[in-house]
């Protein structure tokens, strides 16, 4: 059994792979403040200390308005972070698992983003999250990069907030042009356990030879006020929300720190092929994640 060390519990994805990984190994998971992203000579001694076979970083600056205030907190937490956690991982012959965003395009193409297109992020988020990306390939360790879009669950995220809304007020305005491909924090967390346990059965080699920026997203997409309307319509305690309305609004009627892209949908074939791992449609991941 491989030793795993995890960074970030508390957030959406964080939470689901304590489930998810727990019988893969021996889980060393931790979050803020026992590990600090931000901490280089701390984070450099954690990894040495325990002496991970697979390190899974879950942890990450996610607050997009926030980031254009706080770019250095952002850059550390997104972009140094990762680089330091690479090269630890390098070092001790480490597989390093990352998850990155669909933040990094700018949204200006119409169809699906693959691998090979050219990242222009918009904002600071996503240009952090394209740093880490970029330090943590030229470690020299083995590595995935998983990158996703739209991680929600019904604990937090875009669908807790409209189901919140839909109990709170009566009128609804979610944007009808952002669109991409919403994706469970629970699915991602089952995809990272199975690619763990791809690894352990794996030789060495293995991993290093398939190590890059895989697309890990929920196939077709939607914009925010379609996946809102079905949010409120598998919402199976539909009986106390309000006697909502939920109306479209376009990105410009609300003013915020931090563009977003509007189309950033991505194209997952490349990880599906490489790892023989079908990914759902997302309105059948939504169905089974609103059972829950």
């Amino acid at each position: 059994m491989k030793k795993i060390l995890q960074i970030g519990t508390i957030g959406q994805l964080g939470w689901e792979l304590l489930r998810t990984c727990a019988p893969l190994g021996e889980v060393v998971a931790l979050d803020y403040p026992d590990v600090d992203l931000s901490d280089s000579d701390g984070l450099r001694e954690l990894v040495r200390s325990i002496k991970p076979d697979i390190i899974i970083n879950a942890a990450a600056y996610t607050n997009v308005d926030k980031a254009e205030s706080e770019q250095e907190k952002a850059r550390a937490i997104n972009a140094i972070g990762p680089g330091v956690l690479a090269e630890e991982a390098k070092k001790i012959d480490a597989t390093l698992i990352h998850y990155s965003t669909d933040y990094v395009f700018d949204g200006t193409k119409f169809s699906p983003y693959v691998e090979t297109d050219q990242p222009n992020p918009i904002n600071i988020y996503g240009q952090t999250k394209l740093e880490g990306e970029q330090l943590i390939a030229v470690s020299g360790c083995a590595y995935l990069i998983l990158r996703s879009t739209w991680i929600y669950s019904k604990r937090s995220g875009f669908v807790a907030k409209v189901l919140e809304w839909a109990r709170t007020q009566d009128i609804i305005r979610i944007v009808d042009d952002q669109i991409s491909s919403p994706t469970p924090a629970r699915l991602m967390a089952e995809i990272t356990a199975s690619l763990v346990s791809k690894i352990e059965t794996q030789p060495d080699s293995w991993v290093k030879e398939l190590s890059g920026i895989y697309h890990c997203a929920c196939n077709g997409y939607c914009s925010r006020y379609d996946w809102a309307k079905e949010v409120l319509r598998l919402d199976s305690n539909s009986g106390r929300v309000l006697g909502q309305q939920l109306f479209p609004a376009s990105t410009t009627e609300f003013s915020t720190p931090a563009q977003r892209p509007l189309r950033s949908c991505l194209d997952s074939s490349k990880f599906e092929d490489t790892f023989q791992m079908k990914i759902p449609h997302w309105l059948n991941a939504l169905e089974l994640a609103m059972e829950e």
